[in-house]
Formats: structure tokens, C-alpha cells, sequence
């Protein structure tokens, strides 16, 4: 399941101010928060799953596509916006590209790292959603 949902950006003259909210804006606890800088656009990311893990990322900063990918049909997502954010829930295969120069990525998460909770075998991938 992946969903993209709309931020509130409050904007006046001295800049903008984009909060976020454990279970009103963002839908999960919030248990880790990281940041993905100095992107390159010829270097990939992504490449896996999470069996449980619930993610929100936004693009503070310049923009990049996402490839997402159920198990049974892939869509191909845009974040360019800090207005808005991309709801990852577990069981969705994620691949990043085309990371603009300024590209910022702000990435919260339901649970701590655990090795454990991915999937970093495509086919593994694809026999666990066909489980489901």
C-alpha cells in the first residue's frame, strides 16, 4: 500500500514552516527519522521491501521518482514538493532514481532499524506477496 498525502505548508514572508504529527498528519508513531542528502542521479537507491515497517517520505528539497511496486502492478511516483508526502507501508518494493542536484529526502518511520524487517531479494519479494 502506498498512498501520497497532502502536507500543510504554512508560507509568510520570513519562509515556510511544515510540521508534521505522530497519528494526525503522519499515521504511525514515530520511532526513527532520518535524512537522505547529497543524492546523486546516476546512483540508485531503494532496492527492497519492509515486512511491517510503515514510512511517510518527503522531498524537502529538489525532487526524485520512486518506482513502487505491490507485487502485482508497479506505478511510478514524482515527490517535488514538500507540500506533500508518500505513505509507504510495508509490503511495497521501493527503487529511487533521477535524484535532482538539491535533492533533500526527510524520511519517518513507524519502528527502530531491523536488518530483519527487509527484503532486499525481488523474488523473495515476489513469493511473499503472493502469500498475501
Amino acid at each position: 500500500m502506498h498512498q501520497l498525502v497532502n502536507l500543510d505548508l504554512l508560507s509568510d514572508l520570513r519562509g515556510d514552516l511544515l510540521s508534521l504529527e505522530q497519528l494526525k498528519n503522519v499515521p504511525f508513531d514515530i520511532k526513527r527519522v532520518y535524512c537522505l542528502t547529497k543524492l546523486h542521479a546516476d546512483h540508485p537507491r531503494g532496492f527492497h521491501a519492509h515486512r511491517q515497517l510503515q514510512q511517510l517520505v518527503i522531498c524537502l528539497s529538489g525532487r526524485c521518482r520512486f518506482v513502487l511496486d505491490d507485487g502485482h502492478q508497479k506505478q511510478e511516483v514524482w515527490l517535488e514538493s514538500a507540500c506533500q508526502g508518500l505513505l509507504l507501508g510495508h509490503s511495497v518494493w521501493r527503487e529511487m532514481y533521477d535524484f535532482s542536484e538539491d535533492c533533500v529526502l526527510l524520511v519517518l518511520a513507524s519502528d527502530y532499524y531491523d536488518e530483519a524487517d527487509y527484503i532486499r531479494d525481488y523474488q523473495e519479494f515476489l513469493a511473499a506477496t503472493e502469500i498475501r
